[in-house]
């Protein structure tokens, strides 16, 4: 399906055809329903992993596939995940972040950085501006 979403705002579409859709949303309920079926014992901690992520794709259906019908919604988490990544790293390697207003002000400059950068602006320049009191600020829409 992300290749369907791919292809399609590569030439310029604005959503799948919805037969396709239909086709590959029917595919993922079957593989679900499979999963459901052959970890229905639940033996083991994996195969209760396996379950539940089966039961969670049926029932959260709509939200694992909204990236299929809204193409500004992507396809993973994967920016999230890099995001707080820095943190963990952070509190793991240097114990760090044992106050709340530690984390709070790392957490803002990371937030500040991160925004930033989003926008194109590298690192340095935006702590330069930041710390000559003239601070970059996106434009909001």
């Amino acid at each position: 399906m992300k290749k369907l979403v791919d292809d399609a705002v590569e030439t310029g579409r604005t959503d799948i055809e919805a037969h396709v859709l239909a086709d590959q949303t029917h595919l993922l309920r079957s593989a679900a329903n499979i999963g459901i079926a052959q970890n229905r014992h639940r033996s083991s901690k994996l195969t209760k992993k396996h379950h539940a992520l089966a039961w969670r794709l049926l029932d959260r259906e709509g939200d694992y596939l909204r990236f299929t019908t809204d193409f500004s919604v992507p396809f993973d988490n994967n920016a999230a995940e890099r995001e707080i990544r820095m943190i963990k790293v952070r509190q793991k390697v240097s114990g760090c972040l044992r106050t709340l207003t530690g984390a709070q002000t790392f957490c803002a400059i990371r937030s500040y950085l991160a925004t930033a950068a989003k926008h194109g602006i590298n690192y340095f320049a935006s702590l330069t501006m930041l710390a000559e009191r003239q601070p970059w600020l996106p434009v909001s829409a």
